[in-house]
């Protein structure tokens, strides 16, 4: 009956609990349709907005379906972009770069100096050389 008492309040507190670890998630967490991973990566993003061309920034997470970026600066909500996700490890001989293109969902401050970007891709990313035509 106890375990029926921290159900009902987990929920009652915007949480379910997970029925295989009896672990928490939030409402937010249980909508994701993609599971996210923690990787920080160099992103280069193009923005398709007049107050805003092309920015330098890190990547916090990423799934199938987006990225959370950390950016120097704020880019408009709803802005369409294109980026390359740089993928950097001793594992790998040279960077792989990832393209892909996306919208901007979500703007929010995380400190003094700088913004988290929220993307929802548009497209899935691939690989970038697969794009460039080879040189004679």
């Amino acid at each position: 009956m106890r375990w029926v008492g921290e159900v009902l309040l987990t929920r009652m507190r915007g949480l379910s609990m997970h029925p295989q670890d009896n672990t928490t998630r939030s409402a937010a967490q249980e909508k994701r349709k993609y599971r996210r991973f923690n990787l920080r990566y160099p992103a280069q993003l193009k923005v398709s907005s007049e107050l805003v061309s092309k920015v330098d920034t890190v990547s916090r997470n990423v799934s199938v379906g987006g990225l959370l970026l950390e950016a120097p600066l704020p880019i408009p909500q709803f802005s369409s972009i294109s980026f390359v996700l740089i993928l950097q490890s001793r594992q790998f001989d040279l960077p792989i770069e990832l393209a892909g293109e996306g919208e901007v969902v979500r703007v929010e401050p995380i400190g003094p100096a700088g913004f988290g970007i929220a993307v929802k891709c548009t497209s899935p990313m691939r690989k970038l050389e697969s794009f460039l035509n080879p040189t004679a």
